[in-house]
């Protein structure tokens, strides 16, 4: 139990930093989809590093987890960090959960019971070499294959949600290894391990980024949990030596522990209330720069409000195809396209500028399911 706890203080840490870096949700443009300019673009914001200061912080605690608990029990109880970030959207947004919360809350509390209770014994043992690197760069391939696929065509969007997940269950499988050198003396390479755990990591963060461009978070939250907790659970008994057949019943009770856990977990990823605060500030700066370039169009005589066009319902479509028609007109009278006349900018002047209301970037935030690293 004790390795349960360690790992919901992981989990802790880790969805208190996704809350900060949630909160400097930025817009990134689409022509930085899957590449280094996307990363660099969060590291020179303050909040966002600091968010990710508090996930390195959480490492620690997960290696210590991992080395008092199994795998497939560690890794799907870091969704436990999914309760603290449903307890912060209520206190940023002021809405209480509903049925639905409670629901997933209880089936993952349900869950991480019965994985404490059922888990197989805590082992250090490796599988050989071959084997593990055979897995590893499996792995690997399928989390590198959206940037392979960009060489030579656009990639799929839902396959790079599925590659996200891979890169964050590789770097959970990293980590175990990690652990078990640690912990057994083998100090330089359980660094190596650790260190190789950030660049799977940071590949991780960066399709799921790509991913947050073209899809919902509602679609990319559950699939990229479910991933990166079944590979490693699935990899457990190979790897590790983790049976669930040396748990009490067959392993049965703790097969359903860990499925309660893992669903409860990827349906609370789904809920409007949390996905409402990762987005939440995106949304908010997407109202304030469209308010500001309304803002710019209105004439100075003109009262604080909508501009006339809103005002009147006009869509914004509509008011460009009439300046188009304006502009035409004029240029088929003339044979030219001389300088607007004093009533054509006035006209100008009362239009709000749409083109400062149409957002030139796709809204990129950060998905909750990044909590089981």
């Amino acid at each position: 139990m004790l390795g349960i706890v360690a790992a919901i203080g992981a989990s802790t840490l880790y969805s208190l930093g996704i809350a900060l870096q949630a909160m400097d949700a930025k817009e990134a443009p689409q022509e930085e989809h899957l590449r280094l300019a996307l990363a660099w673009g969060l590291v020179r914001r303050r909040r966002w590093l600091l968010g990710t200061g508090l996930s390195i912080l959480g490492f620690p605690l997960q290696l210590l987890a991992l080395h008092l608990a199994p795998l497939v029990v560690v890794q799907p109880t870091l969704a436990v960090g999914l309760l603290v970030l449903l307890v912060a959207a209520e206190l940023m947004l002021g809405e209480r959960p509903g049925r639905y919360e409670y629901t997933t809350v209880a089936a993952i509390a349900v869950g991480v019971t019965g994985a404490g209770l059922f888990a197989p014994r805590t082992t250090t043992v490796v599988s050989s070499p071959g084997t593990t690197a055979v897995v590893l760069v499996a792995v690997g391939l399928v989390a590198l294959t959206p940037y392979l696929l960009r060489l030579v065509s656009r990639p799929v969007a839902g396959l790079t949600i599925f590659c996200a997940g891979c890169a964050f269950a590789w770097s959970a499988i990293a980590t175990k290894l990690a652990a078990n050198d640690l912990f057994t003396g083998y100090i330089g390479t359980g660094l190596l391990w650790a260190a190789a755990t950030a660049p799977a990591s940071g590949l991780g963060t960066l399709s799921e980024m790509s991913s947050l461009q073209s899809r919902p978070a509602i679609q990319v939250a559950p699939v990229v949990f479910v991933t990166q907790t079944v590979i490693p659970i699935a990899m457990g008994p190979l790897l590790f030596g983790e049976h669930f057949d040396a748990t009490p019943l067959d392993g049965w009770p703790l097969m359903a522990s860990l499925a309660l856990l893992v669903a409860g977990a990827a349906a609370l990823a789904r809920s409007p209330l949390l996905l409402a605060m990762m987005e939440g500030q995106a949304a908010g700066a997407d109202r304030a720069a469209g308010a500001g370039g309304a803002g710019q169009g209105a004439r100075p005589d003109e009262p604080h409000g909508a501009p006339a066009d809103e005002a009147q319902g006009a869509p914004a479509g509509e008011a460009r195809g009439a300046r188009a028609g304006e502009a035409q007109g004029e240029s088929e009278e003339i044979g030219a396209t001389p300088s607007p006349s004093a009533a054509s900018r006035e006209t100008m002047r009362s239009k709000p500028s749409t083109e400062a209301a149409e957002p030139s970037h796709s809204t990129t935030s950060t998905s909750p399911a990044r909590i089981g690293r």
